[in-house]
């Protein structure tokens, strides 16, 4: 009787350590769980932040280049505008000397 009393100390003991064992796993395997989980997300999201940064280092760019060919563009015109104005300018006063000269006629 008595062994059979050592017996089931032991068998009880046997099963908390199981026990407690497979909780220690249960905990383990979640904290691993999780941890992978966090590693995946903070990867998606350096992934989709190196994305972002890209696209708008791209669109700076662009903005950039699109802002020099309208500058460009606008100094050509104002020069364009600044010889037609003279032109005329130059048309106008030819045409009045003209003017007096045929009315001193």
């Amino acid at each position: 009787e008595m062994l059979e009393k050592l017996l089931d100390k032991f068998i009880e003991e046997r099963t908390a350590l199981e026990k407690t064992e497979m909780n220690g796993k249960h905990a383990y395997d979640m904290l691993m769980q999780d941890l992978t989980a966090q590693t995946a997300q903070a990867t998606q999201d350096r992934e989709d932040k190196a994305e972002l940064k890209a696209k708008t280092l791209q669109s700076k760019a662009d903005a950039e280049g699109d802002l020099k060919d309208t500058t460009d563009t606008r100094d050509a015109d104002q020069k364009y505008l600044d010889d037609l104005t003279a032109t005329c300018e130059q048309k106008a006063s030819d045409f009045e000397s003209r003017q007096q000269l045929r009315a001193e006629e």
